[in-house]
């Protein structure tokens, strides 16, 4: 049953979707460990990327919010929480400029982070290149004329903006250089980000069916959604493996602690009968995801 929305502050915490920060976070979190592995973590880096990364994630909240209400995937049918311009305490104009609000936010913290970062113009440069594209991903996610995540492409951008950018952008920042050994943490990070999208998009299924949205459950069916689903979390794990191959860290598999949690969350989605049942597994995919980041953290820089 959806939960009611009465005071238009109730809309605004529902907008800005709280519960989607910490797998925001996850990423950064990774990076930064891995940088403290390396000896090269700088608390000023992790504090204003976090910053960073939480107004983008805001602002792409803000941004489905308007966008799935424009299109119509916001609909009386939509099985997931209520949304907040569909509440109607908040009107679209309203939505709109909170979104200028926390680009701008966005803008402004990324700036600073990398003025503190890096000191070679071209890598300023570069990095404010993929800040902006981050920016751009975030608006026109389900906003815009020909929004990207209504031809099935949000896997994708979660794949690349919430693992290899955000795990090695925030590794390079920390150290200025690249290191081989991150990647596989990056794509770990990138396959769990994917599957809490493919969660929430199989919650949504048949309202995005209706809605026109083709994202990857409503052109492939439920049944291979779930299969999907499994394939993004075995990968990760797969990962894990790999990095501790490659660099004998053991105590890197701290983070198969979280594997239960990570196949109850498989087997709940496989097994959910419709929408409602779906939901919960969306939350605990994504605390699963930043356990995990926080157990691989400790087992590397640690024990």
């Amino acid at each position: 049953m959806k939960q009611t929305i009465t005071t238009k502050h109730e809309a605004w915490l529902h907008a800005v979707r709280l519960r989607t920060l910490p797998l925001a976070l996850a990423s950064i979190f990774a990076g930064s460990f891995l940088a403290s592995w390396r000896e090269a973590f700088r608390w000023e880096i992790l504090i204003l990327a976090s910053l960073t990364t939480i107004f983008l994630q805001i602002l792409s909240n803000l941004s489905n919010d308007y966008g799935d209400t424009v299109h119509g995937a916001d609909s009386a049918d939509r099985q997931g929480p209520v949304r907040a311009v569909q509440s109607g305490l908040i009107s679209l104009a309203e939505m709109k400029r909170g979104m200028y609000v926390f680009g701008f936010l966005s803008l402004v913290s990324g700036l600073l982070l990398l003025y503190l970062a890096v000191q070679d113009w071209k890598l300023f440069a570069l990095f404010l290149g993929l800040g902006l594209a981050a920016i751009w991903a975030a608006i026109t996610y389900t906003s815009g004329s020909n929004p990207y995540g209504y031809a099935g492409l949000g896997d994708i951008s979660v794949f690349v903006f919430f693992g290899l950018l955000g795990v090695l952008g925030t590794y390079f920042l920390h150290t200025l250089s690249f290191d081989w050994l991150a990647v596989p943490i990056a794509v770990a990070l990138g396959a769990f980000s994917t599957a809490v999208l493919n969660i929430n998009n199989i919650r949504d299924i048949e309202s995005d069916q209706k809605a026109g949205k083709r994202s990857i459950p409503v052109r492939i069916g439920r049944e291979r959604a779930v299969n999907y689903n499994w394939a993004l979390l075995v990968l990760g794990y797969l990962c894990l493996i790999g990095f501790v191959y490659f660099t004998k860290e053991n105590f890197a598999f701290l983070a198969a602690l979280a594997w239960p949690v990570m196949m109850k969350v498989g087997y709940g989605v496989q097994h959910a009968k419709n929408s409602p049942e779906t939901d919960p597994y969306l939350k605990k995919m994504a605390i699963s995801t930043l356990l995990w980041v926080i157990l691989f953290g400790i087992g590397i820089t640690v024990l």
